[in-house]
């Protein structure tokens, strides 16, 4: 190893270390192990641009063991991108880039927000899905566009997570040979060594997978790191790992190898004798000598004359082929085509209905040839939840290009893939399971909220109507749940129409999920030609059936139970008793609205509200006011037919009659 290579990676240990100190916060043991692995990536292996870290064709990677941050913002800050040291002295702290773990869109050249563990290593798979679609659709002969590789440095916490498990048993099964993962052995936990808890083979394990794995004895040698990831680029159908045998704290005398180096500050004496190890002055902090910043700073700089060679490139590109450069500059820069929206589906009312999740289905088919770029699938449920795209061929191993995916018995492994295809520009990701197994999905769903990005999430079966099922599948607490989580914006049509509808706003939002909540079972479509037409579902709640005079009583509901409520107002009409419907399929959007508008579908000096809706009702008294009621779920559902259990739970015409007049009984 060359001497300023040494000095470098040294410095990348230092100063990492230095920075939890000053923050009196975090994890400095992990950078150490780690910084010649690293230090292989970003000064030997991959292509990258700090002065444009949307580059494209450039190498991804992604720290999924996030708690090592410091070690990706020293790399970031080494090479050039926008982040000062005095980011770096400000670690952890209030509005700071260099936040406790690294956080998408917060600090240039952090690709996913990363944290809890596993999701990083999912995020990577995903990404690499999205790059080899890009690639089948996109590269021509003398023109590979898209040949870059997604590296990731995980951690015995990572493989330890199911979600990883998940994400390397798909990885496998598809071939995705772009993935190259160095695995952090460094055999310590929070709690002490590995070997408390975990024993297995990790390297024979992801063989069964089917990776293509190797190991590095020493997680010092650069020279053995650099030569298995060339050795794993050049193996194109299984995706790689690399195991790493580190040393936490390396270079720490009195805690190296040890627990205490992994959540906490070296502390100032131990910090002073790690200096003293590398040849640092004990008394400064940050110190970075000019030639180990101009060695990283060159290494960034070789990315800009490789992006200028991939623009002429691609200026050849669309010479030759401007139909697909067109495309891929509309999707890539968030756009939709015009007019893919101009022949949606229309549903006539008719005696039997449709389930919301069928009319899903037929919308998706509707735009599917419009926007190439729509492409996703199920955890195994595609029959059920109506997301097969027809006449696409199914993404697999032999095919690349396919747009109908197929997520296996992995909800987990599926929210955190779709948010890695979110990730790349010019895909739209969508993915599809019933409702209650959107449990199994909640830390990506969330992570996706936090980085505001826009995969869409489809869940059916969305309430105890689906009937014969029983508790264990009708969901009562997802809804409230889902809509507790900031940035998300759920959607639970009423019918055919709304679901239409749901699927033009998921398309055209940003800043982040789009969560579409449907039906197994049928219900009727609403006529567009009596009440309010369903576009006005953009605005989140809407007076879908109104009163002749003021209104005494206001119905407001979601989903399936909305045409109670359409039924609830004739018979209450009958009895001279003013009615409001209001259809309220999405919260998030209706909370968006002007004061005005808000006060128009809800006059304040109308007070008797009630409000029906399949789930919990926790939420809703945010609209009905302390005059109002709630007709919802506060106990688990049990084994009937759909229309049976409904009744049996109050979800009927007869008893929305009911509440409406004890509410306007009371004073």
């Amino acid at each position: 190893m060359e001497l300023i290579e040494q000095s470098a990676i040294n410095t990348v240990r230092v100063s990492s270390a230095d920075a939890v100190q000053k923050a009196n916060s975090g994890h400095p043991g992990t950078p150490m192990g780690l910084a010649p692995a690293a230090h292989v990536l970003w000064s030997h292996i991959m292509h990258y641009n700090p002065q444009n870290p949307e580059w494209p064709n450039r190498d991804r990677f992604i720290l999924s063991c996030g708690h090592a941050c410091m070690l990706q913002y020293s790399f970031l800050y080494l090479t050039g991108y926008a982040l000062s040291m005095d980011d770096i002295k400000n670690f952890r702290q209030l509005h700071s880039k260099t936040a406790g773990h690294p956080e998408y869109g917060l600090c240039p050249g952090i690709e996913a927000t990363t944290g809890p563990l596993g999701q990083g290593f999912a995020n990577g798979v995903g990404m690499a899905i999205a790059q080899q679609y890009l690639v089948s659709r996109y590269n021509k002969p003398g023109f590979e566009l898209f040949d870059y590789s997604i590296y990731s440095i995980c951690s015995d916490g990572d493989i330890m997570e199911g979600v990883a498990s998940e994400a390397a048993s798909i990885a496998g099964h598809l071939q995705l040979g772009q993935l190259v993962y160095l695995y952090d052995d460094n055999h310590i936990t929070i709690e002490g060594e590995t070997s408390l808890a975990f024993n297995e083979d990790v390297a024979e394990r992801f063989r069964a997978y089917g990776w293509h794995v190797q190991s590095v004895a020493d997680g010092n040698d650069i020279e053995a790191i650099a030569t298995a990831i060339e050795n794993a680029k050049k193996e194109k159908h299984r995706p790689s790992l690399i195991k790493v045998r580190t040393h936490i704290a390396f270079g720490s005398p009195n805690k190296v190898d040890t627990a205490s180096a992994h959540g906490s500050p070296l502390g100032e004496d131990e910090l002073k004798l790690v200096k003293e190890n590398f040849g640092f002055d004990p008394g400064k902090n940050f110190a970075v000598a000019d030639d180990v910043l101009t060695f990283y700073r060159e290494k960034g700089k070789a990315g800009i004359q490789k992006e200028k060679d991939w623009n002429a490139l691609y200026q050849k590109y669309k010479i030759q082929h401007p139909a697909d450069a067109a495309e891929y500059e509309l999707f890539s820069s968030g756009s939709l085509p015009m007019g893919w929206d101009n022949d949606l589906p229309v549903f006539k009312p008719g005696e039997k209905g449709i389930a919301t999740r069928k009319a899903s289905g037929k919308m998706l088919n509707a735009i599917a040839a419009k926007l190439p770029m729509l492409i996703g699938g199920s955890a195994d449920l595609a029959p059920s939840t109506d997301t097969n795209l027809e006449g696409f061929q199914s993404f697999s191993s032999d095919n690349h290009g396919g747009r109908n995916f197929h997520f296996g018995i992995r909800e987990h492994a599926m929210g955190a893939i779709l948010n890695g295809m979110a990730l790349t520009k010019g895909i739209i990701p969508y993915g599809a399971t019933f409702l209650i197994f959107s449990d199994y999905m909640r830390p990506p769903v969330r992570l996706a909220a936090i980085m505001k990005i826009r995969p869409i999430f489809i869940y059916t079966h969305d309430s105890i109507g689906l009937g014969e099922d029983g508790t264990t599948h009708q969901p009562v607490e997802q809804l409230i749940g889902l809509r507790s989580v900031p940035n998300v914006m759920v959607i639970r049509p009423a019918d055919a129409n709304e679901t239409v509808q749901a699927w033009r706003v998921a398309l055209q939002h940003a800043g982040g999920p789009v969560a579409i909540i449907l039906t197994r079972q049928d219900v009727p479509v609403i006529d567009q030609d009596k009440y309010t037409k369903a576009s006005a579902l953009e605005k989140g709640a809407y007076i879908l059936s109104d009163c002749e005079g003021e209104p005494q009583l206001i119905l407001m509901g979601t989903g399936s139970e909305v045409h109670l409520l359409l039924e609830a107002q004739k018979k209450l009409q009958q009895e001279s008793i003013n009615v409001r419907v209001v259809s309220f399929p999405c919260w998030e959007l209706f909370d968006k609205q002007n004061e005005t508008y808000k006060q128009n579908i809800f006059p304040k000096h109308i007070r008797k509200r009630l409000a029906v809706e399949a789930g919990s009702p926790i939420g809703w008294c945010k609209y009905v006011t302390d005059e109002g009621d709630v007709i919802g779920i506060t106990q688990f559902g049990e084994s009937a037919p759909g229309k049976e259990i409904m009744k049996e739970y109050g979800f009927s015409v007869a008893n929305v009659i009911a509440k409406a007049k004890a509410l306007l009984q009371q004073h």
